[in-house]
């Protein structure tokens, strides 16, 4: 039987919302060269995809985090992920801005938060954890407590990890880079040698260098 961290690899590779081009790398915005590029806006284009990761997530959150209290999302990516949630779970919602608004109240936060209220971050993608953690300080300078993060998919790269456990902030995905590793290998969506050159990749990301 499948489990859940191969199922959802296995959507996000049929829907190319993880795409994968060791041959012809993409360059993110970090400046960072990389052979895979995680989309996962497009599950919400999926009624199927979108309602698994919806029931997922919220499993994982009644499981880990039964003390919620609200649920806030991470902007931009995780807006509707973590809106889905909050209604399925019944609790209010906020979502979390990179930057404030520049304009009228000014917020980071959008929505209304009291202080106090245990909350679940919800996140789209953890790749450093740094955007992350930095939605998880504005609810935490909102005076509100982060009992924990749900996510995705993470790479699992050891910087993360170290960021998360840095700030306290439990972590859970629903899959992540090995499980789709192993479904990409699987149904011959990359060969050996691809295997290879991604593992190689994701010990060192930040000075990883294109084989040509």
């Amino acid at each position: 039987m499948k489990n859940v961290e191969r199922l959802l690899a296995e959507k996000l590779l049929k829907i190319n919302a993880l795409k994968i081009q060791p041959s012809n790398p993409f360059t993110w915005a970090s400046g960072w060269n990389s052979p895979i590029y995680t989309d996962n806006r497009r599950t919400l284009s999926y009624p199927d995809v979108r309602s698994f990761i919806k029931v997922e997530l919220t499993r994982i959150i009644l499981e880990n985090f039964p003390e919620a209290q609200a649920i806030a999302g991470v902007a931009t990516g995780a807006i509707a992920q973590g809106a889905l949630v909050a209604d399925t779970l019944d609790l209010p919602y906020v979502y979390v801005r990179s930057t404030p608004k520049d304009h009228g109240m000014e917020n980071l936060i959008e929505g209304d938060l009291r202080q106090g209220q245990k909350v679940v971050v919800v996140e789209d993608l953890v790749s450093t954890g740094k955007s992350s953690l930095k939605a998880v300080q504005a609810i935490r300078n909102a005076g509100c407590e982060v009992v924990g993060m749900v996510a995705l998919f993470t790479y699992g790269f050891p910087l993360a990890e170290e960021n998360f456990v840095k700030e306290g902030v439990k972590l859970i995905t629903l899959s992540d880079y090995n499980a789709m590793l192993d479904v990409a290998l699987k149904t011959n969506y990359i060969s050996e040698k691809d295997l290879g050159t991604l593992r190689r990749w994701r010990e060192d990301p930040a000075n990883w260098v294109p084989e040509r």
